[in-house]
């Protein structure tokens, strides 16, 4: 950790900052602060020294490294703590779910720089290219049994559009039930996963990971995947720092643990603003089969008011929809 904490001081400070100041400030011997900064160098950050004024991290637009010394420089030391950092893992819910078995108290973050294994909804497979992403999964104990849970996915989705519109000024679009677009094509998925006691019936603990594409090129996504998957930057060129917009994630899933479920008239609000699950032609997915629906609004409690063409109208509290966009 002296390596992260080293350069959350340096990207605070506006000036250099002295070996001995920061040795005294961290509770560390000066050698320990030289050899951070090596390894800091090492990982690609210019940081400029001098024997008379210490060491100044210079700007580097092109470095987007995500780790808890990034956290650090944008997030309380106390909210840190509790979110583990790794180079790359299978997936970031399965590092989680063993924690939560272990433990882990609500609101413990998992980030990877890559994934080997990442999973999507009904066994598909997520992406995970490194150093390009956020790959992301939280913790959450809530006191409810598992059908007063089941509107914390759709929470989850409001959460993270107002995360990438606090960090880049664009509001992506909602699928029901949670998945991100940006002009029409995924840029996030989420992915919940619970685990209830065999006796009472209550909720053990949710897991829910998150994905984003945030920097990949349009080049980076199979052919056969451009015109639906994309990123962030592949649709708007703005590069985003991933650190910034991790810490906004962290922020805006407290907030909605600390919202739930007191606050739904609200994140109901802006899931059905931002839904266009209700304004293009849809149909449910079921195997190999889509049958064709209209779907006439969101519920309060976040399922999918559709009607058939035989004239028959359902609620629809799960399941896969896929969306057919009107040109």
């Amino acid at each position: 950790m002296t390596k992260d904490h080293v350069l959350a001081i340096l990207k605070q400070a506006d000036t250099y900052m002295s070996g001995e100041k920061i040795s005294e400030q961290l509770g560390i011997t000066r050698s320990a602060v030289n050899l951070a900064v090596k390894n800091l160098r090492q990982e690609g950050y210019h940081i400029s020294s001098s024997t008379n004024k210490g060491y100044l991290l210079e700007e580097n637009e092109d470095l987007d490294l995500l780790s808890c010394g990034e956290l650090l420089s944008l997030l309380p030391k106390s909210r840190v703590d509790h979110v583990i950092c790794l180079d790359s893992t299978s997936s970031t819910n399965n590092e989680l779910r063993k924690m939560a078995f272990e433990g882990a108290a609500s609101g413990t973050v998992v980030i990877a720089n890559e994934q080997s294994n990442g999973r999507g909804r009904r066994g598909r497979t997520f992406a995970s290219p490194k150093n390009t992403g956020i790959y992301f999964s939280i913790l959450f104990r809530p006191n409810c049994t598992p059908p007063e849970s089941t509107t914390i996915t759709a929470w989850t989705a409001v959460a993270v559009a107002r995360a990438i519109y606090q960090v880049t000024n664009i509001y992506p679009s909602i699928k029901w039930v949670n998945d991100l677009f940006l002009n029409r094509k995924k840029i996030c998925g989420i992915l919940s996963e619970m685990s209830v006691e065999n006796e009472g019936g209550h909720v053990q603990h949710i897991i829910i990971g998150i994905g984003i594409n945030v920097n990949q090129p349009t080049s980076a996504f199979p052919k056969e995947l451009q015109n639906i998957a994309t990123s962030i930057y592949a649709e708007t060129g703005q590069k985003v720092n991933r650190a910034k917009l991790t810490a906004a994630l962290i922020e805006e899933m407290d907030k909605m643990f600390a919202d739930w479920p007191a606050a739904s008239e609200t994140y109901l609000e802006a899931y059905c603003e931002h839904n266009l699950t209700t304004k293009e032609n849809m149909a449910i997915v079921s195997g190999n089969n889509q049958i064709p629906i209209t779907v006439l609004g969101i519920n309060n409690d976040f399922s999918l008011k559709i009607q058939y063409k035989d004239g028959r109208i359902e609620n629809l509290s799960s399941g896969e929809v896929s969306v057919k966009f009107k040109e």
